[in-house]
């Protein structure tokens, strides 16, 4: 028969697990404070990098997007506020209060022809265009960064996938499933047909008309029955480029 650990047992197994404890609570310590050391040098010399690369943090949009990546890895976000050191020294919260701004402008005039929703590509050369005077280049990266800070607004103003595509909402319309299948359907040729989402997709007609009803009502397609088949066309402006250009000046 086997025996049962005594008192004397009991309490040499309750020690060494404090024991146990106690170090592994050392060692999480000693952890913590190597990270935090390293946080801090990684801080410095972040520092010194971007005083040492300050005019290419401005004026070199790629340059600038692994500057955002490295700021990132060690927890500083430049653009968190307008004011203290980052801003002080890069004036990058400034650029893309700026950005947010015109791209504000650009989502507004835009709307009565795409229904608040735009393709990021077409979005980010409309964007270049008002800004072609200025001398800071700007990417889709730099875009991106300017939308992320609209979300303080509210509903709306963030960037949505469809497809291969990113498209940039500034209303706050609800997509679902249907709607982005249909407009991932549009990105071949800017529209698509009823008789083409039966086929391609497997609906039926009155699915289909459904979807389209609702892409009509929020004012992300327009109808075209102009041609010879009677074939209702529905065209969808955020994935087709805008005709017209908007003005150049801010």
């Amino acid at each position: 028969m086997r025996r049962r650990p005594g008192i004397g047992g009991l309490q040499n197994a309750a020690a060494s697990r404090d024991q146990y404890r106690l170090l592994g609570e050392n060692v999480a310590k000693i952890r913590t404070d190597l990270m935090k050391e390293q946080l801090t040098t990684f801080r410095t010399q972040l520092e010194d990098f971007a005083r040492k690369h300050k005019n290419d943090i401005r004026k070199n949009p790629a340059f600038r997007s692994q500057f955002h990546n490295m700021c990132t890895k060690v927890g500083v976000d430049p653009l968190a506020s307008n004011k203290g050191f980052w801003a002080e020294l890069l004036g990058i919260g400034d650029f893309y209060y700026e950005l947010g701004v015109q791209i504000v402008d650009i989502c507004l005039a835009t709307r009565p022809h795409n229904g608040g929703l735009i393709n990021l590509q077409e979005l980010c050369s409309l964007l270049r265009q008002r800004r072609k005077s200025d001398r800071e280049a700007v990417s889709e990266d730099d875009c991106l960064r300017a939308i992320s800070k609209l979300k303080v607004l509210g509903n709306g103003y963030e960037v949505i996938s469809v497809g291969k595509r990113k498209l940039v909402r500034s209303v706050p319309t609800e997509l679902n499933k249907d709607h982005n299948e249909i407009l991932e359907l549009a990105q071949a040729q800017g529209f698509v047909t009823v008789p083409e989402v039966e086929r391609r997709l497997s609906w039926t007609t009155g699915r289909a008309i459904d979807a389209f009803d609702t892409l009509l009502d929020e004012g992300l397609a327009m109808i075209d029955d102009g041609h010879k088949d009677g074939v209702r066309r529905y065209w969808f402006p955020c994935v087709s480029s805008i005709s017209a250009p908007l003005g150049a000046d801010s």
